[in-house]
Order: structure tokens, then C-alpha cells, then sequence
């Protein structure tokens, strides 16, 4: 059971990380223009990270940052503001944002169980924005299978690598 959750987080990464709306989008220059192969995708991708790789390492834990508190918002409802992703990440000054999480997550430090998921749930939640609401619930709800089967150091290895793909979107 443990490895099928596994491979289904796997195959669900997979599927997702190529469809997002978000990661189409970065990518919109050269590479959509012949075509927008994966191949050209991910050449786009990575001549980003490359030509911004400075702003990329400083963006990351911003957006890593936002996901959790972002998923901590919307589960314990510490804000009455419903903050979007990219307000968070765009607007948000770094520091409140920092306490802002700090406030949500209470005794749970941002190393914990609980921050590191709430961060995965932050991430997927961005990557699954561009499907209609019944397959983003369902696809969610995929995840939090999965996630709770996952040990600490899959979910993080999975929280880092969404991340690191997921700020790539937000490169200015």
C-alpha cells in the first residue's frame, strides 16, 4: 500500500508539474512559438534558472514560505484576509510574511510535520489552479493520501523540488 501512494505521488508530480498552467506560461517565449514540446519547455526552464539563478535562490524560500502559510491560512483561518499565492509571493514583504506564518503555525515550528505539509499542500494547490474545481478537489485529495504515507524526508525532497519549479513562475 505504502509503495502504490508512493508511485501515485510520484505519477501525480509527473503529471502535474508538465500541465501547469503557471509553468506553460513562463515558457511562452521561443519554445511556445516552435511548438512547445517538453524538450523546448524545459531548455526554457532551465536558461532561466540559469540567467536569473541569483533571483531564483532568493525567490525560493519566499515561495516556500508562502505555501505554508498559505495552506496554514486557509486550514486554521489565522487571518481574515484570504490571501492569494501571488499576493504573497509579489506584494507581501518578506519579514510579515515570516510572522504571519510564525502566528499561524503557533507551537509547530517551520521544520515541523505539520509546516512541511502545509507547504505541499501550498505548492500542489498552485499546480492544480488551472484545472476546473471538481478535479483540483480530487487531485488534492490524492495528495493527502499520499502525503500521509510519505516519510519526512520524501515530503521534504517533494516540497523542494515543487518549490524550486514553482518560483520559476514568479521570475521577473
Amino acid at each position: 500500500m505504502k509503495i502504490n501512494l508512493k508511485l501515485l505521488l510520484i505519477v501525480l508530480a509527473c503529471y502535474a508539474l508538465p500541465s501547469q498552467a503557471w509553468w506553460l506560461i513562463s515558457a511562452n517565449t521561443v519554445s511556445s512559438l516552435a511548438g512547445g514540446s517538453a524538450t523546448d519547455i524545459k531548455a526554457h526552464n532551465d536558461l532561466l534558472k540559469k540567467r536569473f539563478s541569483k533571483q531564483h535562490q532568493q525567490l525560493i524560500p519566499i515561495v516556500a514560505v508562502a505555501d505554508m502559510f498559505f495552506s496554514c491560512n486557509k486550514a486554521r483561518q489565522t487571518e481574515k484576509t484570504d490571501y492569494t499565492l501571488i499576493f504573497l509571493i509579489n506584494q507581501m514583504d518578506k519579514n510579515t510574511l515570516a510572522e504571519k506564518l510564525g502566528s499561524c503555525l503557533g507551537e509547530d515550528t517551520m521544520q515541523s510535520d505539520v509546516a512541511l505539509n502545509f507547504g505541499l499542500f501550498g505548492c500542489f494547490h498552485a499546480q492544480f489552479s488551472h484545472l476546473s474545481k471538481a478535479d483540483s478537489e480530487q487531485k488534492k485529495k490524492l495528495v493527502k493520501q499520499a502525503v500521509s504515507v510519505l516519510s519526512h524526508e520524501e515530503r521534504k525532497k517533494s516540497f523542494t523540488q515543487c518549490v524550486t519549479e514553482q518560483s520559476i513562475h514568479y521570475l521577473k
